[in-house]
Protein backbone atom coordinates (compact mmCIF):
# COMPACT_ATOMS: atom_id res chain seq x y z
CA UNK A 1 0.00 0.00 0.00
CA UNK A 2 1.10 3.26 -0.68
CA UNK A 3 -0.44 6.91 0.05
CA UNK A 4 -0.89 9.24 -2.74
CA UNK A 5 0.31 11.92 -0.09
CA UNK A 6 -1.40 14.71 1.98
CA UNK A 7 -5.19 14.59 2.32
CA UNK A 8 -6.34 17.97 4.30
CA UNK A 9 -3.78 19.18 7.41
CA UNK A 10 -6.07 20.66 10.31
CA UNK A 11 -5.33 23.83 11.92
CA UNK A 12 -6.52 26.12 15.20
CA UNK A 13 -6.87 29.71 14.70
CA UNK A 14 -8.72 32.59 17.10
CA UNK A 15 -11.37 34.39 15.10
CA UNK A 16 -13.60 32.37 12.13
CA UNK A 17 -13.91 35.82 9.96
CA UNK A 18 -9.73 36.74 10.14
CA UNK A 19 -9.30 33.11 9.15
CA UNK A 20 -11.62 33.27 6.37
CA UNK A 21 -10.71 36.86 5.22
CA UNK A 22 -7.10 35.59 5.03
CA UNK A 23 -7.55 31.96 3.36
CA UNK A 24 -10.09 33.65 0.35
CA UNK A 25 -9.46 36.98 -0.02
CA UNK A 26 -5.53 36.97 0.28
CA UNK A 27 -4.48 33.08 -1.03
CA UNK A 28 -7.50 32.97 -3.15
CA UNK A 29 -8.95 29.65 -1.71
CA UNK A 30 -12.58 28.97 -1.98
CA UNK A 31 -14.38 28.15 1.18
CA UNK A 32 -15.87 24.37 0.38
CA UNK A 33 -17.39 23.60 3.85
CA UNK A 34 -19.13 25.29 7.37
CA UNK A 35 -19.55 22.86 9.68
CA UNK A 36 -18.77 22.35 13.13
CA UNK A 37 -15.92 19.95 14.80
CA UNK A 38 -17.94 17.02 15.30
CA UNK A 39 -16.53 16.07 18.58
CA UNK A 40 -16.45 19.30 20.08
CA UNK A 41 -19.58 21.06 17.86
CA UNK A 42 -19.79 24.58 19.81
CA UNK A 43 -16.51 25.27 17.47
CA UNK A 44 -16.74 25.90 13.73
CA UNK A 45 -14.86 23.18 11.00
CA UNK A 46 -13.54 25.27 8.43
CA UNK A 47 -12.62 23.90 4.57
CA UNK A 48 -11.04 25.60 2.52
CA UNK A 49 -9.28 24.14 -0.55
CA UNK A 50 -9.75 24.72 -4.63
CA UNK A 51 -12.62 24.36 -6.30
CA UNK A 52 -14.27 21.17 -5.54
CA UNK A 53 -12.18 20.62 -2.91
CA UNK A 54 -9.93 18.01 -3.89
CA UNK A 55 -7.94 16.13 -1.79
CA UNK A 56 -4.39 17.05 -1.58
CA UNK A 57 -5.92 20.72 -1.64
CA UNK A 58 -7.87 21.04 1.93
CA UNK A 59 -6.77 22.85 4.61
CA UNK A 60 -9.34 23.28 7.85
CA UNK A 61 -9.52 24.49 10.58
CA UNK A 62 -10.68 24.69 14.09
CA UNK A 63 -11.36 28.41 15.26
CA UNK A 64 -11.45 28.76 19.04
CA UNK A 65 -11.50 32.42 19.63
CA UNK A 66 -10.57 32.82 23.36
CA UNK A 67 -7.83 30.18 22.87
CA UNK A 68 -4.41 31.77 23.73
CA UNK A 69 -1.29 31.23 20.97
CA UNK A 70 0.15 27.75 20.54
CA UNK A 71 3.96 27.30 19.61
CA UNK A 72 5.22 25.61 16.39
CA UNK A 73 7.97 22.96 17.64
CA UNK A 74 8.62 19.75 17.75
CA UNK A 75 5.74 17.19 17.71
CA UNK A 76 4.06 18.73 14.56
CA UNK A 77 3.54 20.57 11.42
CA UNK A 78 6.07 23.43 11.20
CA UNK A 79 5.00 24.46 7.85
CA UNK A 80 2.16 24.08 5.39
CA UNK A 81 3.21 24.30 1.41
CA UNK A 82 1.36 25.29 -1.23
CA UNK A 83 2.26 24.78 -4.98
CA UNK A 84 1.53 27.80 -7.26
CA UNK A 85 2.71 27.09 -11.32
CA UNK A 86 5.43 27.83 -12.71
CA UNK A 87 6.36 31.92 -13.07
CA UNK A 88 4.06 32.90 -10.41
CA UNK A 89 6.43 33.63 -7.60
CA UNK A 90 6.58 37.53 -8.37
CA UNK A 91 2.74 37.57 -8.61
CA UNK A 92 2.69 35.82 -4.87
CA UNK A 93 5.14 38.42 -3.91
CA UNK A 94 3.63 41.42 -5.05
CA UNK A 95 -0.07 40.16 -3.49
CA UNK A 96 1.15 39.43 -0.27
CA UNK A 97 2.91 42.97 -0.13
CA UNK A 98 -0.06 44.70 -1.14
CA UNK A 99 -2.12 42.93 1.63
CA UNK A 100 0.58 43.83 4.07
CA UNK A 101 1.72 40.34 4.27
CA UNK A 102 5.74 39.75 5.14
CA UNK A 103 7.31 37.39 3.55
CA UNK A 104 10.93 36.28 2.91
CA UNK A 105 12.54 33.87 0.41
CA UNK A 106 14.60 30.42 0.91
CA UNK A 107 15.78 27.61 -0.95
CA UNK A 108 15.59 23.64 0.15
CA UNK A 109 16.31 21.16 -2.30
CA UNK A 110 17.10 23.42 -5.52
CA UNK A 111 13.55 24.85 -4.79
CA UNK A 112 12.69 29.06 -4.32
CA UNK A 113 10.20 28.98 -1.28
CA UNK A 114 8.16 32.09 -0.28
CA UNK A 115 8.17 31.51 3.30
CA UNK A 116 5.42 34.16 5.46
CA UNK A 117 2.51 33.57 8.40
CA UNK A 118 -0.93 33.66 8.57
CA UNK A 119 -2.88 36.20 11.07
CA UNK A 120 -2.81 33.36 13.91
CA UNK A 121 0.95 32.93 13.30
CA UNK A 122 0.43 29.48 11.05
CA UNK A 123 3.68 29.16 9.09
CA UNK A 124 3.06 28.52 5.11
CA UNK A 125 5.30 28.94 2.05
CA UNK A 126 4.55 28.85 -1.68
CA UNK A 127 6.56 26.90 -4.39
CA UNK A 128 6.65 26.78 -8.16
CA UNK A 129 5.64 23.16 -9.42
CA UNK A 130 4.48 22.02 -13.08
CA UNK A 131 2.44 19.08 -11.26
CA UNK A 132 -0.64 19.59 -10.90
CA UNK A 133 -3.86 21.02 -12.73
CA UNK A 134 -4.62 24.54 -12.49
CA UNK A 135 -6.88 25.91 -9.56
CA UNK A 136 -10.27 26.87 -11.68
CA UNK A 137 -11.98 28.73 -8.83
CA UNK A 138 -11.82 32.28 -9.83
CA UNK A 139 -12.05 35.25 -6.96
CA UNK A 140 -10.16 38.49 -5.72
CA UNK A 141 -7.83 39.13 -8.81
CA UNK A 142 -5.95 36.30 -8.76
CA UNK A 143 -5.90 34.86 -12.62
CA UNK A 144 -5.68 31.09 -12.86
CA UNK A 145 -2.24 30.96 -14.27
CA UNK A 146 -0.71 32.40 -10.95
CA UNK A 147 -3.40 30.69 -8.27
CA UNK A 148 -2.67 28.18 -5.45
CA UNK A 149 -2.82 24.51 -6.63
CA UNK A 150 -3.20 22.66 -3.88
CA UNK A 151 -0.62 21.51 -1.13
CA UNK A 152 3.14 21.36 -2.63
CA UNK A 153 3.78 19.29 1.45
CA UNK A 154 4.56 19.74 4.47
CA UNK A 155 7.51 20.28 7.09
CA UNK A 156 7.24 17.37 10.14
CA UNK A 157 8.95 18.73 12.98
CA UNK A 158 9.26 15.35 14.71
CA UNK A 159 10.60 14.89 18.44
CA UNK A 160 12.16 11.12 16.75
CA UNK A 161 13.22 12.21 13.15
CA UNK A 162 14.50 8.88 12.20
CA UNK A 163 11.23 6.76 13.38
CA UNK A 164 9.20 9.55 11.49
CA UNK A 165 11.14 9.04 8.28
CA UNK A 166 10.04 4.86 8.99
CA UNK A 167 6.95 5.61 9.13
CA UNK A 168 6.74 7.47 5.76
CA UNK A 169 8.50 5.12 4.01
CA UNK A 170 7.99 1.46 5.64
CA UNK A 171 3.95 1.91 6.66
CA UNK A 172 2.55 5.03 4.08
CA UNK A 173 4.93 3.59 1.51
CA UNK A 174 6.44 7.39 0.09
CA UNK A 175 9.71 7.06 -1.48
CA UNK A 176 12.88 9.15 0.01
CA UNK A 177 14.32 11.02 -2.35
CA UNK A 178 17.38 12.71 -0.61
CA UNK A 179 18.86 14.55 2.09
CA UNK A 180 20.16 18.19 2.02
CA UNK A 181 21.56 19.52 5.27
CA UNK A 182 18.97 19.71 7.84
CA UNK A 183 15.82 17.85 6.35
CA UNK A 184 14.72 14.49 4.92
CA UNK A 185 12.57 14.41 1.84
CA UNK A 186 10.29 12.11 0.88
CA UNK A 187 7.86 11.61 -2.31
CA UNK A 188 4.87 10.53 -3.69
CA UNK A 189 3.54 9.74 -7.23
CA UNK A 190 0.53 12.06 -6.66
CA UNK A 191 0.51 15.24 -8.12
CA UNK A 192 -0.46 17.48 -5.39
CA UNK A 193 0.64 16.83 -1.51
CA UNK A 194 3.33 14.88 -2.47
CA UNK A 195 6.73 16.12 -1.34
CA UNK A 196 7.36 15.34 2.47
CA UNK A 197 10.18 17.27 4.30
CA UNK A 198 10.95 15.84 7.91
CA UNK A 199 13.42 18.51 9.53
CA UNK A 200 16.34 16.85 11.39
CA UNK A 201 17.73 19.16 13.98
CA UNK A 202 15.48 19.77 16.87
CA UNK A 203 13.65 22.66 17.93
CA UNK A 204 11.75 24.03 21.06
CA UNK A 205 8.83 21.47 22.07
CA UNK A 206 5.56 22.42 20.20
CA UNK A 207 2.50 23.73 21.96
CA UNK A 208 -0.59 23.24 21.17
CA UNK A 209 -2.62 26.27 20.32
CA UNK A 210 -3.91 29.04 17.93
CA UNK A 211 -1.21 29.28 15.19
CA UNK A 212 -0.45 25.81 14.98
CA UNK A 213 -1.30 22.47 13.48
CA UNK A 214 -3.44 19.66 14.98
CA UNK A 215 -2.72 17.17 12.72
CA UNK A 216 -2.11 15.59 9.07
CA UNK A 217 -4.35 13.74 6.88
CA UNK A 218 -2.48 11.15 4.67
CA UNK A 219 -4.80 9.57 1.37
CA UNK A 220 -6.53 6.05 1.37
CA UNK A 221 -8.05 5.32 -1.91
CA UNK A 222 -11.62 3.98 -0.23
CA UNK A 223 -12.50 2.38 2.57
CA UNK A 224 -11.13 -1.17 2.57
CA UNK A 225 -7.17 0.30 2.00
CA UNK A 226 -8.06 2.21 5.35
CA UNK A 227 -8.84 -1.10 6.71
CA UNK A 228 -5.75 -2.57 5.67
CA UNK A 229 -3.48 0.49 7.05
CA UNK A 230 -5.59 0.15 10.77
CA UNK A 231 -4.90 -3.58 10.59
CA UNK A 232 -1.36 -3.08 10.14
CA UNK A 233 -0.87 0.07 12.62
CA UNK A 234 -2.32 -2.12 15.14
CA UNK A 235 -0.54 -5.29 14.50
CA UNK A 236 3.08 -2.51 14.94
CA UNK A 237 1.85 -1.55 17.72
CA UNK A 238 0.75 2.16 16.91
CA UNK A 239 -3.32 1.93 18.57
CA UNK A 240 -5.00 3.16 15.90
CA UNK A 241 -8.58 4.85 16.85
CA UNK A 242 -11.54 3.49 15.88
CA UNK A 243 -12.79 4.61 12.01
CA UNK A 244 -14.44 7.52 12.21
CA UNK A 245 -17.04 8.79 10.93
CA UNK A 246 -16.43 12.45 9.22
CA UNK A 247 -19.36 12.91 6.40
CA UNK A 248 -17.29 13.94 3.45
CA UNK A 249 -14.22 11.07 4.33
CA UNK A 250 -14.04 8.68 7.30
CA UNK A 251 -11.20 8.86 9.19
CA UNK A 252 -8.60 6.76 11.45
CA UNK A 253 -5.66 8.75 13.84
CA UNK A 254 -2.54 7.69 15.79
CA UNK A 255 0.26 9.35 16.75
CA UNK A 256 3.97 8.40 15.04
CA UNK A 257 7.20 7.86 17.29
CA UNK A 258 7.81 12.09 16.96
CA UNK A 259 4.28 13.18 19.24
CA UNK A 260 2.95 14.23 15.52
CA UNK A 261 -1.46 13.17 14.93
CA UNK A 262 -0.98 11.49 11.97
CA UNK A 263 -4.76 10.23 10.43
CA UNK A 264 -5.46 8.42 7.67
CA UNK A 265 -8.17 9.53 5.27
CA UNK A 266 -10.40 8.09 2.59
CA UNK A 267 -10.72 9.99 -0.46
CA UNK A 268 -14.73 9.80 -0.92
CA UNK A 269 -17.09 10.34 -0.56
CA UNK A 270 -15.87 14.28 -1.15
CA UNK A 271 -17.82 17.35 -0.27
CA UNK A 272 -20.65 17.58 -2.46
CA UNK A 273 -22.33 14.74 -0.78
CA UNK A 274 -24.58 17.34 1.40
CA UNK A 275 -24.44 20.39 -1.12
CA UNK A 276 -24.84 21.35 -4.69
CA UNK A 277 -20.68 21.87 -6.28
CA UNK A 278 -22.34 25.34 -6.97
CA UNK A 279 -23.20 25.88 -3.45
CA UNK A 280 -20.14 24.77 -1.11
CA UNK A 281 -19.71 26.36 1.80
CA UNK A 282 -22.37 28.54 1.37
CA UNK A 283 -24.49 27.40 4.60
CA UNK A 284 -24.21 25.83 8.02
CA UNK A 285 -24.00 21.77 7.39
CA UNK A 286 -24.41 19.83 10.28
CA UNK A 287 -24.25 15.91 10.74
CA UNK A 288 -27.03 13.54 11.19
CA UNK A 289 -27.29 13.46 14.52
CA UNK A 290 -26.13 17.44 15.28
CA UNK A 291 -29.31 18.66 12.65
CA UNK A 292 -31.90 18.45 15.88
CA UNK A 293 -29.52 21.16 17.60
CA UNK A 294 -29.31 23.27 14.33
CA UNK A 295 -30.64 26.29 15.78
CA UNK A 296 -28.54 26.28 19.08
CA UNK A 297 -25.23 26.52 17.25
CA UNK A 298 -26.60 28.95 14.54
CA UNK A 299 -27.98 30.91 17.62
CA UNK A 300 -24.02 31.08 19.61
CA UNK A 301 -21.71 30.25 16.84
CA UNK A 302 -19.98 33.74 15.48
CA UNK A 303 -21.32 35.05 12.03
CA UNK A 304 -19.14 34.31 9.37
CA UNK A 305 -19.19 35.67 5.46
CA UNK A 306 -16.89 35.59 2.56
CA UNK A 307 -16.44 38.89 1.45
Amino acid sequence: MRTSGIHHITAIVNDPQVNVDFYTCVLGLRLVKKTVNFDRPEVYHLYFGNESGEPGTIITFFPWPKLPKGRVGTRQVGTTGYAVPKGALDFWKNRLRDHGVSYSLHIRFNETYITFEDPDGLKVELVEREEGSENSWKTNNIPTQYAIKGFGGAVLNSAQPNQTADILENMLGMEFVSREEDYLRFKTDAPLGNRIDIKLSPSVRGLAGAGTVHHIAWRAKDHDEQNKWRKLLKEKGYKPTEIKERNYFKSIYFSDPGGILFEIATDHPGFAVDEAPEELGEKLMLPSWLEPKREQFEATLPPIKVN
